[in-house]
């Protein structure tokens, strides 16, 4: 086997064990703002897997399911963000 093949395996489980800890900080999290940076940092380490599984089973579904997470994520973490700062999404 090659150098990725080896290497594969332990970046998806260290990428599992991340969301573990994230989805903990998620629903332990002692204030709002935790809760909102928890949120963020899982779906970037939800896009890192879905990229690594991407390169494990060499599809291209996982690049295309990557990149809505990503925007999606993005819109997600800005609305809850405004409105933790001003209470309200729309002005």
């Amino acid at each position: 086997m090659n150098l990725l093949g080896n290497l594969l395996p332990w970046a998806i489980g260290a990428f599992a064990v991340a969301l573990l800890l994230n989805a903990w900080r998620l629903l332990r999290g002692p204030d709002l703002p935790d809760r909102i940076l928890a949120l963020d940092t899982l779906y970037i380490n939800t896009l890192a897997l879905l990229v690594l599984l991407g390169l494990w089973f060499g599809s291209d579904v996982y690049f295309e399911a990557a990149l809505l997470i990503a925007m999606l994520g993005f819109v997600g973490t800005v609305v809850l963000t405004k409105y933790l700062l001003r209470g309200d999404i729309v002005e």
